[in-house]
């Protein structure tokens, strides 16, 4: 692949003049432009009208207002005001995150000139201008999650942030300490209970999944990370018999343990592997009965209300359980995961799984990243007592042990993340994971390494044709297999097994290689060759992905159905999802589904939680924020056996791989500080 990395260099607006005398009508002219241009939401500059409506005059403090409300958009927190300063033009979407080309007018005026021109040259005089806002609140002095006003902005240090934002991440921040600080004992015989589950310790190497199960078995909240076929689910299995075995000898009766994920499909995997794991453990019938086998999404859990952002489960009427696995925890927002908190129970233990290095929360936030952040090696006292309980010595090397309690740089999680290394799906040869490997260190020599290799598990293309025709062919001629179970009338379920053994991954939702397109051109291509009767909005043999949940029918954003030919409805049109139970489905009438889309192609962000055989991996050639080393890698980690990227410009992989999401947030500080206040009480 070629060095040159210009094509993602941006181009240089030109700069245009600042149109009118006054402040206000500058910045509403520049708000209209940058929606116009794709650069900002019609929401946030409905937000800035809302506050000038309300009496808020300062462009300063409106334009600060725009630009919180747009960075809450592309997945951050809040906006971090000395970032912003240094770089102004990064607070906008810099190509358009929908796939637009980089366009401007006449009239555009960029954010690095806009600023200036409103008396904003430094940090101190930003900060003055919003201290003195009434839209603006700051922290208590004394009490610093405490505001000293009401309003809807909160400036927190440097950061500016929309109140609800602020609450959620300093919740988590409480919430996540309060439950650090809370240890438990591990029975008697716990180390003997894990030599039987994990066989003698070995005096080379450490055992990170006996590692895990030795410390959850002593706190309230633990935190498992690791990437594919790493074993985190055998792990959890085997944590949750130590539990059940521990409860059942100390109280008679065994705990109330919920398994629970983001989607309805990472929830019917949960469920899969975890009933897979206990059938194979060396335990009593009573405990492996004890196991659950059933998980369910986390709205469900919750009690999601249709069109609010509330649920039936909060602190005044807390959840009914010991012990919470949430699977696939990457993909749970700041926002979620601050309901899930508030609704569990004190004593409750909490075990977090997910792969800190995939992809990030579609909504905003990256928790799961934040807290598995400068996590490695465990202080001297934990590291004590995980060698007594799992007999792993090496745990007290050097290598292992890290910095002192007390150190200011270390972060009191490290003590609650185990890191999962060692991947019993991929094989040594295998060129998944070496490209996985490739892209998580971001080095264009291993890369490069990667496909000169010969693996004959990937492969990548560079497409010249401005339709990517050959992709489309690809991708139907992949997808005709499943659509000959349909013809031969197969049973839904085997329809469903087939249809997610190959999945068309994309970047981005607009442009001839984004979903958009991607389904669109294969929809066409196989109504072209017979294969579907396309031309209707409904024909057999459409996929179908839910994109919003929906309580009322127990569908969930994700969740994928094909509509075919029911013989319980003489024929009639349904489509069909797959149910709780194992190789069971169940019929609904397409007239039911309001918002839905063909599933052809998706965005990697929507194929978070799934696993398939193949994977098509369609990266468009122009830059996008978009477009990061973690989606690469979510994207390439989700195929089994066969990953296939293309892109038509053979740079996107090695740029991409060296884009690192970076979303701006202060929940790891935030939470240091509220655990240090805890254990110092």
């Amino acid at each position: 692949m070629p060095d040159q990395m210009s094509l993602f260099d941006l181009p240089t607006v030109p700069a245009a003049p600042l149109l009118g005398s006054d402040p206000l009508e500058v910045l509403t002219q520049q708000l209209a432009n940058w929606v116009e241009l794709g650069w900002l939401r019609t929401l946030d500059r409905h937000f800035v009208h809302f506050l000038r409506e309300h009496g808020e005059q300062d462009v300063v403090a409106l334009l600060s207002a725009a630009w919180v409300s747009h960075q809450l958009g592309r997945g951050h927190i809040c906006l971090d005001l000395s970032q912003a300063l240094s770089d102004p033009d990064a607070v906008l979407s810099l190509p358009p995150q929908d796939g637009r080309a980089l366009q401007y007018t006449d009239t555009t005026v960029m954010p690095s000139r806009l600023l200036p021109s409103f008396g904003i040259a430094l940090l101190a005089q930003w900060l003055e201008r919003l201290q003195a806002s009434l839209i603006v609140a700051v922290p208590d002095a004394d009490a610093p999650e405490r505001l000293s006003a009401a309003a809807p902005l909160v400036l927190d240090g440097t950061r500016l942030y929309l109140r609800r934002m602020w609450q959620a991440e300093g919740g988590v921040a409480l919430d996540l300490a309060q439950r650090m600080t809370r240890h438990d004992t591990a029975m008697p015989d716990a180390a003997q209970a894990l030599t039987v589950l994990f066989g003698p310790p070995q005096d080379i190497g450490i055992d990170d999944q006996r590692v895990a199960c030795a410390l959850a078995l002593q706190q309230r909240l633990t935190i498992i990370s690791g990437g594919p076929g790493t074993g985190k689910t055998t792990t959890v299995t085997r944590l949750l018999a130590l539990l059940q075995q521990q409860a059942l000898a100390t109280q008679g009766r065994p705990l109330h343990i919920r398994l629970v994920a983001p989607t309805g499909k990472a929830a019917a995997r949960l469920s899969s592997s975890i009933a897979g794991a206990a059938a194979s453990l060396a335990c009593d019938a009573a405990v492996i009965d004890s196991i659950p086998s059933e998980a369910s999404t986390l709205h469900r859990l919750l009690g999601a209300r249709p069109d609010t952002r509330h649920f039936r489960h909060d602190r005044e009427h807390p959840l009914m359980l010991d012990v919470l696995v949430v699977d696939e925890a990457s993909m749970v927002d700041l926002d979620l995961m601050h309901a899930l908190l508030q609704a569990l129970p004190d004593d409750a233990r909490l075990i977090l799984i997910g792969d800190r290095d995939q992809l990030s929360s579609v909504e905003a936030g990256a928790v799961l990243g934040e807290l598995c952040e400068r996590s490695e090696g465990f202080s001297a006292d934990v590291a004590s007592r995980l060698v007594a309980l799992s007999g792993q010595r090496q745990l007290m090397t050097k290598e292992v042990v890290g910095a002192p309690v007390d150190d200011p740089s270390t972060s009191p999680l490290r003590d609650h993340v185990v890191t999962l290394r060692h991947s019993y799906r991929f094989k040594a040869d295998s060129g998944i994971s070496a490209l996985a490997k490739a892209v998580n260190e971001g080095s264009y020599k291993a890369l490069r390494a990667c496909w000169q290799a010969g693996y004959d598990d990937i492969e990548f293309h560079v497409l010249n044709e401005k339709q990517p025709l050959a992709l489309i062919k690809r991708a139907a001629h992949e997808y005709r297999a499943y659509l000959a179970l349909v013809s031969s009338g197969a049973s839904p379920w085997d329809v469903l097994q087939a249809f997610n053994r190959f999945q068309v991954l994309c970047a981005l939702r607009r442009g001839p290689t984004g979903v958009e397109g991607m389904n669109e051109a294969i929809t066409q291509r196989l109504t072209k060759d017979g294969h579907i009767g396309g031309r209707k909005q409904w024909y057999i043999g459409r996929p179908v992905m839910v994109t919003r949940n929906d309580p009322q029918l127990g569908l969930y954003n994700g969740d994928i159905g094909i509509a075919l030919p029911d013989p319980q409805s003489e024929g009639r049109l349904r489509v069909f999802f797959p149910a709780a139970e194992e190789g069971t489905v169940r019929a609904i009438m397409p007239g039911r589904l309001n918002d839905i889309e063909t599933v052809f192609a998706m965005t990697v962000h929507k194929s978070q939680g799934s696993e398939f055989d193949r994977v098509l991996l369609v990266l468009p050639g122009q830059p996008n924020p978009i477009m990061t080393r973690e989606l690469l890698y979510t994207g390439i980690t989700r195929a089994k056996r066969f990953c296939s990227i293309a892109t038509t410009h053979p740079v996107v992989l090695e740029r991409t791989a060296h884009h690192r999401v970076q979303r701006a947030s202060h929940l790891r500080a935030r939470l240091t500080r509220c655990y240090r206040m805890q254990a110092s009480s």
